[in-house]
């Protein structure tokens, strides 16, 4: 059975709208800003201070880690995770790109309300 193949420009959207759906959840959105400091942490550290369980946190990590934005590195019986920014970058570029374009959109109203 052949796999349908993306286009790079599709694959790219592909990757932006799962890394938004990934920060779309508050929890999701905490764990980030937990890794982010850049100290790999355990699962154990990333539960403690939330309501949530052990399986819970580990779920989300799933899909943070899916939307390339976390690692995983075991590190002797436990897995320590590891923020990616990579995926957060291409995010920013993207707004900017479409930022840009809706200043220009703007920009060229502007000049049509005022002739």
């Amino acid at each position: 059975m052949s796999q349908k193949r993306r286009s790079p420009i599709a694959a790219k959207r592909h990757t932006h709208a799962s890394v938004f759906a990934a920060l779309g959840d508050e929890t999701r959105l905490a764990l980030v800003a937990k890794l982010a400091g850049g100290q790999p942490r355990s699962i154990s550290q990333l539960t403690k201070g939330s309501k949530l369980t052990r399986q819970a946190i580990s779920k989300h990590l799933r899909v943070l880690q899916t939307a390339g934005m976390v690692q995983s590195v075991r590190t002797g019986r436990e897995h320590r995770f590891e923020f990616n920014p990579r995926p957060i970058e291409g995010i920013k570029q993207y707004l900017d790109f479409v930022s840009e374009q809706w200043d220009q959109a703007l920009s060229r109203l502007k000049s049509f309300v005022e002739m």
